[in-house]
């Protein structure tokens, strides 16, 4: 009994020491913990946490106030302001009493919850030894780890999926390998964060900062704009561009944390204090503070109308209330509604999560404001537009007569010296359809010829400007030796990358073309037609300025075995597509309808996410609506790609570039040129080959082996018998090209059955010659045609 008496007092502090250990180590350890290792869970029931080492940030899961308490969503916080900088599930939310984000042996990174699962990561492949972890930046990273325990690289990262705001670190810009973008998309609500209406985008190529509502532009600022908003906070801004991406981000510093959060009513403001922009406050009409002016007023409001917050109460009568239960509406939908009706004089949210919409009208009683009460947004009338409504009308008037007067004499002017041109220039043989090509080249009365090239193009660049963006012509700038001439890379004061394309003084096109170019290509806007951005006209000198295709053109990859294979099946078949759809527009949809007459791979550029482009249109030909068919004595083009009645009789049509499109479909589908298959033993061109496989039902041999079997059978199949309609030797049986891009988007199955093309086997058609026409690389491998009667 004495033994235990004195062992009594030992056990009461060893229980405490045990107690307290349990909890430093578990309890505290696990809610202070950064990482989740292979098998660990951040569980939602259990208010678990995952905190950055220093405390900066943390994560977990929070269920929604006001929607569904039983919905949630997983956010990291910073601590410091407890401002939600990121969200994991933002499309989606999970369940709160059973959401989980794990991490498991096969290196799965996920949330799970009863109703839902989101996988935020997923390798091609189990991996061993993963670990997430949140750093104090705010990022919360995927890495796989040596045995030792040192990172072998990073799997996955949260500032690779910006969501509203933009840390230290994070990105915004492109990615030019993936042709992936980072941007900020805005809350629905204060209280939702679902993807909302606006989004925070930096265009590398203009280097400019842009916020839209979904494809309309409300506020932009240069660097030269950005510096005066920000002051001396612009110094926090880094810009990054080379081979791999172009990308703004904010730099880290320890007395100051830069935070840009793009809330849901447009407005973008700086978490240290002050804004950075207020496309809030941008109504469409005014300029000012980077705002953009995209549309007329309506009829009823004027310049200075805004809506201000205010507090107090209105009389709810029914004709003077509205609600509008659309809850995927938030403030900034409500506020474009209430702008464009005129008879609305204010708005709130209709729900408490701060969507839906509740307007108010005109009323006879009025609308009461006190200092207690309901928030509303107001329209504000602008009394500027009454005071000075007289004297604006007379200033009008007066201008308006001086403008007429100043017209008058300008035309005039312009009218005279046009005529007294396109006489000159008729009686030196430089009109567009004189055929005489030596005459065409004369160098002589530029100023006149630029006179008259102003109708057609009005973008004029300045030969310094020219000298200065290629560095006076360097070789280093040089993209490739075309038959007009050498093609260089420059860039404009502006930072904008253009393609140069210089005539040479021996060309045999010269003049011709260079006039034929710019009267064409000018009057066309298409996404699949390359855009001409000007020229210069120097002495002799002759120079077309276009948009910079950084992929150079689809031969330059489709026919080279080390390039070929960035060409998957999907992107050849969004380029057969795109080009189908830039003929559509040329014979269809433009203006005036267009002849390319020299469609052929190397015609075909590619912009930076592959997308094709219509190049070279200086053998257009162009005509009225009504017009579909038309002939010459002087052919012009490509041998290989010209249909049989333009090759031997001078007639060209639109299916004339149907033909040609055919014979690149077949080129795009195997990846070899038309003339690949000429062998002493074997005649046949693609062309012939395609025929023959077709017969036998062996039309998938045709498919380029690079594409090593992953591709669509069916696709393949539509884009095959679609060529064969093409390619028929008589024109009229030919579709056309709307008909052959309902063929291949269509699932439909396609009934007409082609017959035997023409250009079976390789035949001799007059003279063949080499041309290098084209647009940034060398092309001499073609066989073009330029034959004039005699």
């Amino acid at each position: 009994m004495a033994c235990s008496a004195e062992r009594k007092p030992h056990a009461l502090p060893l229980l405490t020491y045990l107690l307290l250990w349990w909890w430093t180590t578990c309890v505290h350890g696990e809610a202070t913990r950064n990482s989740l290792k292979p098998g660990d869970t951040l569980n939602a029931t259990e208010g678990a946490k995952l905190c950055s080492e220093k405390g900066n940030y943390c994560m977990y899961f929070v269920g929604s106030t006001f929607d569904d308490p039983n919905e949630a969503n997983l956010y990291i916080y910073a601590q410091k302001n407890v401002w939600a900088v990121w969200v994991a599930n933002r499309d989606q939310t999970v369940d709160i009493d059973s959401a989980v984000l794990s991490l498991n042996h096969s290196g799965v990174l996920k949330i799970a919850s009863q109703h839902a699962e989101i996988i935020l990561y997923s390798p091609p492949q189990a991996i061993n030894n993963t670990v997430a972890t949140l750093l104090d930046t705010g990022n919360f990273v995927l890495q796989q780890l040596h045995p030792n325990g040192s990172a072998i690289g990073v799997l996955w990262e949260s500032f690779d999926f910006p969501t509203d705001t933009l840390l230290p670190g994070m990105r915004l810009g492109v990615n030019h390998k993936t042709g992936g973008k980072w941007s900020l998309v805005s809350w629905l609500s204060k209280e939702l964060p679902t993807p909302g209406p606006f989004r925070l985008e930096w265009e590398h190529k203009t280097k400019q900062l842009n916020i839209k509502k979904g494809e309309k532009l409300y506020w932009a600022a240069g660097e030269n704009q950005l510096k005066h908003i920000l002051g001396k906070a612009y110094h926090h801004i880094v810009f990054v561009s080379n081979e791999n991406e172009a990308y703004i981000t904010l730099r880290s510093s320890d007395e100051e944390l830069t935070e840009w959060t793009l809330l849901s009513t447009g407005q973008l403001m700086n978490r240290n204090g002050g804004d950075v922009a207020r496309a809030d406050l941008c109504y469409g009409y005014n300029t000012d503070g980077g705002c953009q002016k995209w549309e007329d007023l309506p009829s009823c409001r004027n310049s200075g109308d805004a809506f201000e917050l205010k507090q107090g109460y209105a009389n709810f009568d029914f004709d003077t209330k509205k609600d509008e239960a659309n809850s995927s509406y938030g403030i900034n939908d409500c506020q474009a509604i209430c702008w464009s009706t005129c008879n609305c004089v204010g708005f709130t949210h209709l729900y408490n999560n701060e969507t839906g919409c509740t307007f108010l009208w005109n009323s006879t009683k009025g609308t009461n404001i006190a200092s207690e009460g309901e928030k509303f947004y107001m329209m504000v009338k602008s009394n500027h537009h009454k005071s000075t409504q007289k004297w604006i009308w007379a200033i009008v008037a007066i201008g308006a007569t001086i403008l007429i007067i100043c017209l008058c004499l300008l035309c005039g002017r312009v009218l005279r010296k046009r005529k007294y041109a396109l006489e000159e220039l008729k009686a030196k043989k430089m009109g567009i359809e004189n055929d005489d090509l030596e005459a065409s080249n004369t160098s002589s009365c530029p100023e006149k010829l630029e006179v008259f090239l102003k109708d057609e193009h009005d973008k004029v660049f300045s030969y310094a400007s020219i000298v200065e963006a290629t560095n006076d012509f360097s070789s280093e700038n040089k993209l490739g030796q075309g038959g007009f001439g050498p093609v260089y890379k420059g860039i404009l004061p502006t930072m904008q990358e253009v393609a140069v394309k210089k005539l040479s003084k021996s060309s045999r096109q010269g003049l011709l073309e260079f006039k034929n170019e710019l009267t064409v290509i000018s009057k066309l806007q298409h996404t699949n037609l390359v855009q001409l951005l000007g020229y210069c006209i120097h002495e002799d000198e002759r120079i077309l300025i276009y948009e910079y295709m950084p992929n150079k053109s689809l031969d330059f990859i489709l026919f080279d075995w080390t390039k070929n294979q960035l060409l998957d099946w999907n992107k050849r078949f969004s380029i057969i597509e795109g080009i189908a759809q830039g003929l559509l527009y040329l014979h269809k949809y433009s203006r005036h309808r267009i002849i390319h007459r020299d469609l052929k791979a190397s015609n075909i550029l590619l912009d930076e996410n592959m997308n094709p482009k219509i190049s070279d249109f200086g053998i257009a030909k162009m005509f009225t609506q009504q017009d579909s068919e038309s002939n010459t004595t002087r052919i012009v083009g490509t041998y290989g790609y010209m249909s049989p009645e333009y090759a031997m009789e001078g007639v060209f049509s639109t299916k004339s570039d149907v033909y040609s499109f055919g014979v690149l479909l077949f080129e795009i589908v195997s990846g070899k040129r038309n003339n690949s298959f000429y062998t002493d033993e074997r005649q046949l061109n693609l062309v012939g080959h395609t025929w023959e496989l077709w017969k036998e039902g062996e039309v998938l041999k045709l498919v380029d082996p690079s594409l090593n079997d992953s591709f669509s059978e069916e696709e393949v199949l539509r884009c095959v018998h679609a060529g064969l309609l093409c390619v028929e030797e008589n024109a009229d049986d030919r579709p056309s090209i709307s008909n052959i891009l309902s063929m291949l988007t269509n699932k439909s199955k396609v009934t007409t059955v082609p017959k035997k093309p023409a250009y079976y086997v390789r035949t001799k058609v007059l003279g063949e010659e080499t041309s290098t026409r084209d647009f940034g690389l060398d092309s001499t491998h073609e066989n073009s045609l330029y034959v004039s009667s005699t």
